[in-house]
Parts: structure tokens; C-alpha cells; sequence
């Protein structure tokens, strides 16, 4: 606890009610945290009350401060301007901060006897060639892998002449991406033609190229040159072909930047997000960046804050910017931008048709760049964020509970309890529950106990934090709207706030639909929640069954017992206790048997005569 809450608190409060920016400074001096404000005094007052409505990075950040600074401005849009200006200068600690590592890209073209085109992030005194600085990696790497496979220019590691007619060609000679020089396909004056012709490509791009190429053509085609003349055409449907990979990618918006945040759940002390930007010039991509912060707990915010950092850092700006939800001071943002460019820039949120498609595949994209950072092999991180978005859930949910009942008629009514952490199963916390509530069929009344009876495990354990000592993020019932209004009070009984929902099957049995308060949520488009939904149905399903099965097994086996004179059902219970199965209580000696408890040796006698007698113990 900060010991000058008080005395920052009685300073705040003396602030005036008018716009500007307050300055965060530790012990040191060193600025910490740089923010804007529409009222002073309000704003900056928030932070040194009361810590328990704080997020926990506020929190940290307000235990550091010994004294602010603030500067008082004529307008919220002139705070926003200069909070810009000193957050770029100074870097504060606790500001949501992008690392601008988007250095300089070559693309390299080796001299010498076989020449090849490479991207590369250095520039070196190697005696190669270069064309650059370009300061899009993503452009430089799209145009030299397009380079190499239109020109047929070797892809792999091998180094020529070294390697030439070293081995057999691979898959990319078959599908006409390279010419081979591994099998002495081509020699070293056709490739460097090739190369040659590859970076005149980049250089001049691909429609005058094309012209270029196709006079060169008709000139062979009149001079009877015909193979040469078929080469040159191949080469002209290769370029074609790239450029028709390369259509417009959004008709209605010709410039724009996407914006989309992907929040891990790895379960870690400091959970990480992506940030993913798509930009795009004449509707067509043009390049990509990943950033990886850490979790924010404001998404609003959050989104606020990296818009104001990514564009402090980039000078060429859209006039159309496009984001996953909601951004904190859009308004502003918006006037900010729209005075550095000149020009009209507008912030939207796409709900449907191309744009919201646009906006997916953004966010599918920061999932993978998460997943890679994560080291995760899987789509998890895409499907519990499609999740969270269709359950309106703030963050994706680290830890999945799902249920599901199995009986027989009402017999040997069991549940089953599945755990999905970071979209995979945690079979060390997987629970099996015996209906104990009352007996016959009632599937609303067994999925109200069994929830019940694990929250009240909850309190008797929270202290461990493991197993039923932890809440989970989701609970998920295998079963529709019945399912859900059962459960819903036994969590309003014990004031928990956790999403519920029930996994609707189809006449197949099959996952259909998530249904929450009475209204279904289809899936749609979300490919990957679906496939993480069903395969959650389907274990808890299969857990579930499996209990029961044995359970029944177990019960119509203890019944054959009750048949043998002198065995009731506290003897039989006691037997399928000690011996587990049928089967090794008739291979058990007539000692063995008496020394279970309640049994005597007349009836261990019995039990061990009516199966030499030939009862069932399959």
C-alpha cells in the first residue's frame, strides 16, 4: 500500500475541472505513467481512492507513485495530442507501449557464377547486390517468394555449383517453381537470366513487365523462334497467374487499417495478447505487423491506447481504420488522426458482409502469431477467442467446465464433469459424480445436485486453488434451455457470476447450437468454436456414459449376489468392496470371504457353493 495515498489524494482533489494531461512520477523523479484527461480532478482523484475497483496494472502503477505533474490544456483533443507527444518522448513504464521493432528489409541479389534473390532484414559488405531500405518486411518477403516461384529460381538451402546434379529434383520442379539446377535442369546463364529478369520484375512491377515480355514474344514468334517464344509465354501466364492470387481483396474500402486483439489463456503469472494490424492500399494487403503485450484487462482501453501508440510511431494513415469492438475516446482518436492526415479518417466497427470477414480473418491472424509465441502446435487460441466473441465474453475463458447425465431408465443415475484448459483437456481435474438427491429420471434435478455439490466443494477448497478449489471461466451442460434454468439459481444462490450455457444437439446427436437465456446462438462462420464445442460435448458425453456403464455393470453384477441364501445387500455391498467384480469373488477361498466384513463363515460357505453351482459372473 502506497503510505502517500492521502497526501496525492488531498492534491488531486485541488485540481481544477478542466482538460489536460497529469504526469506519474516515482520515488527517482523517472516519469511512470502519462495520462489525459477531460476533467483533472476527477480523473486523477480516481487513482488514489479506493484500490479495490482498480485493475491490477493501475494498482501496481498507484503503489509506485510519490508525486504528479500535470499540464492543464483549452481541449480534451489538445490533451490527447500532447499525452501523444510526451508518451513517445518519455516511454512511462505502465503506458501500453508497441515496440517499434519494423527495421529496415533488402532484398539481396548474389553475384557470381549462379545468382539467387533472397529478403533479408542486414545489409552486409559481402559483395552482393542490394535493393532497399524498404521498410516493409512483409512486402519484401511476398515479392521475392513471388519472384522465385513465376522465374523458377531454386527455394531451398543448397548452394551452386556445389550442389549441382547432386540429387533428384523435389515437388516444386513438378509444379513448375523451379528449374532444377540440383539435377542439371538449367545452367548457370539461363538462371541468372532468370534472376536478372526477377528483380527487373520487382523493381518495375508486374504490368510493364508483362508488356515487356509479351513484345519479346511476338519478336521470337517472328523469327521462328517458337521455343523461345513458348518460354516467354509460360513465364507471362506465371505472372498472370500470381497477379490474379492478388485480386482485390476488399472492393468497398480502398484504404484501410484493421485492427484485432487475441488474448491468450495460458494460465501463466503474466497471460500475453496479440495485436495484429492488416493495411491495406487500392482493397489489396499490402502488409502485416504482430505485436505481443501483455493481457490487457480493458479491452476499451486497451484498444484506445494501442491505436494512440501504433499511429504515433507511423506516419501513413488510412482514411478508413476498422476494429474488433469498441475503442475508449474513439471520437478523439478520430479527430487526432484526421488532423495528421489532412483528410477525413473514421473508425468503424464492422458487424457484417466483407468487412466483418476482413476483421475475422485479422483476428484469426493475432491467434496464430499468439499461438507461435505461445509455442502451442494447435488452433486453440483462434477457437476460445471466436468463443468469447459469441458468448460476449470480455476474454477468452482459460478453464471450461462441461457436464452431462447418464442413466438407464432412471437407474444408476451418474454425471460426468470435463475440464478444457486452453482448449485442450485436463483430464487431472475430470469428476465423476453417483445421483444421490433422490432416485428415478429427472435430468434438470441430477444437473442442479451435481452443480450444486461442486460449488460447495468450491468453498471447502478455494484455499488450495486446485481442482474444485478453482471457478471455472464457462460452464458448459450437455442439454439445452431445461439444463440451463436448472442451474442458473443454485449460482445466483451462492452470488456467482459465471457465463452458463447449454450445447444443443441436433436429431443426430450431433452439436447444433450453444442456447443461453432461451435464444440459440448458432455457430456460423465460427469454424474453429464449433470444433472446440463439439469435441467438448462429445467428451463429456463419452466421460459420462462411461461411468454409467460401469456403474450398471457393477449393480446388476451385485444383484446376482442377493440371490445366494444368507446375502443381503449390506453383505454384498461389503463383498463388491473388498473384491471389486463379481468374478473375483467366485475365485475368492471361503476364507477369504469370511474375513469380510459382516460375513460369517456359513455364509462364505454359501457364496462359494452357489458358484461352484454355476451362477453368472461374467
Amino acid at each position: 500500500m502506497n503510505e502517500k495515498l492521502g497526501e496525492l489524494r488531498k492534491k488531486a482533489m485541488s485540481l481544477p475541472l478542466t482538460p489536460g494531461v497529469y504526469i506519474m512520477k516515482d520515488k527517482t523523479g523517472r516519469i511512470i505513467y502519462i495520462g489525459k484527461a477531460k476533467a483533472l480532478k476527477n480523473r486523477v482523484s480516481q487513482y488514489f481512492g479506493s484500490q479495490n475497483n482498480h485493475t491490477l496494472k493501475v494498482r501496481r502503477m498507484v503503489e509506485n507513485v510519490d508525486t504528479f505533474d500535470y499540464i492543464l490544456t483549452d481541449s480534451e483533443f489538445e490533451a490527447l495530442v500532447l499525452e501523444c507527444s510526451l508518451i513517445k518522448q518519455h516511454s512511462p513504464k505502465y503506458n501500453i507501449l508497441l515496440k517499434d521493432d519494423k527495421g529496415y528489409h533488402y532484398i539481396k541479389i548474389t553475384q557470381g557464377e549462379w545468382k539467387n534473390i533472397y529478403a533479408v532484414k542486414q545489409k552486409t559488405d559481402d559483395g552482393a547486390r542490394y535493393l532497399g531500405p524498404y521498410t516493409s518486411g512483409f512486402a519484401v518477403t511476398n515479392a521475392v517468394d513471388e519472384a522465385k516461384k513465376i522465374f523458377r529460381l531454386p527455394q531451398c538451402n543448397k548452394q551452386f555449383p556445389r550442389d549441382c546434379k547432386s540429387s533428384r529434383p523435389c515437388l516444386n520442379y513438378f509444379i513448375k517453381q523451379c528449374s532444377a539446377p540440383c539435377a542439371g535442369k538449367i545452367t548457370a546463364q539461363a538462371n541468372n537470366e532468370a534472376v536478372d529478369s526477377a528483380v527487373k520484375y520487382i523493381t518495375n512491377g508486374g504490368d510493364e513487365f508483362v508488356e515487356e515480355l509479351t513484345a519479346k514474344m511476338y519478336e521470337a514468334s517472328e523469327n521462328l523462334e517458337f521455343e523461345k517464344a513458348a518460354k516467354l509465354r509460360d513465364r507471362i501466364n506465371a505472372v498472370k497467374k500470381v497477379a490474379e492470387k492478388q485480386k482485390v481483396v476488399s472492393n468497398s474500402v480502398r484504404e484501410q487499417d484493421v485492427f484485432a486483439i487475441v488474448g491468450a489463456t495460458d494460465g501463466g503469472d503474466s497471460p500475453k495478447a496479440c495485436l495484429s494490424v492488416l493495411r491495406f492500399s487500392e482493397g489489396r494487403l499490402f502488409d502485416s505487423e504482430h505485436f505481443i503485450i501483455d493481457m490487457p484487462e480493458d479491452l476499451s482501453s486497451a484498444r484506445y491506447e494501442l491505436l494512440r501508440d501504433y499511429y504515433t510511431m507511423r506516419e501513413n494513415i488510412p482514411s478508413r481504420i476498422a476494429l474488433d469492438g469498441e475503442a475508449a475516446n474513439a471520437d478523439l482518436i478520430e479527430e487526432w488522426l484526421t488532423s495528421k492526415k489532412g483528410r477525413k479518417v473514421s473508425i468503424t466497427i464492422p458487424q457484417k458482409g466483407e468487412q466483418h470477414e476482413i476483421v475475422e480473418m485479422c483476428r484469426s491472424n493475432a491467434a496464430q502469431k499468439l499461438d507461435l509465441y505461445l509455442g502451442k502446435t494447435g488452433k486453440s487460441t483462434a477457437a476460445l477467442d471466436e468463443l468469447a466473441t459469441m458468448l460476449g465474453m470480455k476474454v477468452p475463458p482459460e478453464f471450461i467446465e462441461a457436464y452431462d447425465i447418464s442413466h438407464t431408465a432412471g437407474s444408476d443415475n451418474v454425471a460426468g464433469m470435463v475440464v478444457f484448459r486452453s482448449g485442450l483437456p485436463y483430464k487431472k481435474s475430470y469428476r465423476r459424480f453417483a445421483i444421490k438427491g433422490f432416485s428415478g429420471q429427472d435430468d434438470y434435478a441430477s444437473m442442479a445436485e451435481v452443480l450444486e455439490r461442486r460449488i460447495l466443494r468450491y468453498f471447502e477448497e478455494k484455499e488450495t486453488g486446485e481442482g474444485f478449489g478453482r471457478l471455472p471461466d464457462l460452464i458448459l451442460l450437455d442439454g439445452g434451455t431445461g439444463q440451463v434454468n436448472a442451474v442458473r439459481p443454485v449460482l445466483e444462490k451462492y452470488t456467482l457470476d459465471i457465463p452458463l450455457f447449454g450445447m444443443v444437439k441436433d436429431s443426430h446427436h450431433r452439436t447444433r447450437a450453444i442456447t443461453g437465456n432461451g435464444e440459440e446462438i448458432s455457430f456460423t462462420s465460427k469454424r474453429a468454436a464449433f470444433t472446440l464445442v463439439s469435441t467438448i460435448q462429445e467428451e463429456v458425453h463419452r466421460y459420462s456414459v462411461e461411468y454409467h456403464r460401469t456403474k450398471h455393470k457393477k449393480s446388476s453384477l451385485s444383484s446376482s449376489l442377493l440371490n445366494i441364501e444368507g446375502i443381503g445387500k449390506a453383505r454384498a455391498g461389503e463383498l463388491m468392496k473388498r473384491f471389486k467384480t463379481v468374478k473375483a469373488i467366485s475365485q475368492a477361498s471361503v476364507e477369504e470371504l469370511a474375513s469380510v466384513k459382516g460375513m460369517s463363515v456359513k455364509s462364505a460357505q454359501a457364496v462359494k457353493k452357489a458358484f461352484e453351482g454355476g451362477i453368472n459372473h461374467d
